[in-house]
């Protein structure tokens, strides 16, 4: 059985890695599809082969950027609800926001143009998914917002880290993916870490 990529799909893997690379150094808005097909050395015809419009390609970066949060989605609902489940899930949430670090810096720095596009409202259900199986069954209003917090303090790490790297983080320390992510998760955790099972 052969382990390769089919050309299609290794085509589609480099629009997706060139469109994020542009949209990181210019921003979604000012990223015109003929800015990608020149990077990439194709024409325009042949971008639109793959991805029809701008749209199409976000919603195939966060699609990607998605994978890692519907494996732990999944898992968690197979699970009964506990201390430890809790902190697992914040555990792996982490493990896939830090292998996807340059997408979701694209998402913090592109948040405005795609805030109400279609990907951006799917990433935003799933991140709701995530509260829900953090926070727990009967879940009251605090411990819904530690579950919010908690992932967010994740997502916030990739913010910090690239203030960090422009010098304006109070402690530049913390200047690696693997050290930011690091100390989120100890933060998430201790956050997390107030949430209880609820009395039904």
């Amino acid at each position: 059985m052969s382990t390769t990529q089919s050309p299609r799909t290794d085509t589609r893997a480099r629009i997706l890695d060139v469109a994020l690379e542009l949209f990181s150094e210019q921003g979604y808005e000012k990223t015109s599809l003929r800015e990608i097909a020149d990077r990439l050395g194709v024409t325009k015809a042949a971008l639109y082969y793959h991805f029809k419009t701008k749209d199409d390609i976000v919603h195939g970066i966060i699609e990607s950027m998605a994978a890692p949060i519907d494996e732990v989605i999944a898992w968690g609902q197979e699970q009964p609800w506990s201390p430890e489940l809790r902190d697992e899930l914040v555990r792996r949430f982490a493990a896939g926001m830090a292998s996807r670090a340059p997408l979701l810096r694209f998402f913090h720095e592109n948040q405005p143009a795609l805030r109400e596009s279609k990907a951006g409202l799917e990433f935003k259900e799933r991140m709701l998914a995530m509260i829900r199986l953090v926070q727990g069954p009967e879940a009251t209003f605090p411990d819904r917002l530690r579950a919010t917090m908690a992932l967010f303090a994740i997502n916030s790490a990739f913010f910090l880290l690239k203030e960090s790297v422009s010098g304006g983080c109070a402690d530049p320390r913390a200047s690696t993916v693997a050290e930011a992510m690091e100390a989120a998760l100890t933060v998430a955790l201790e956050i997390a870490g107030r949430i209880e099972l609820s009395e039904v």
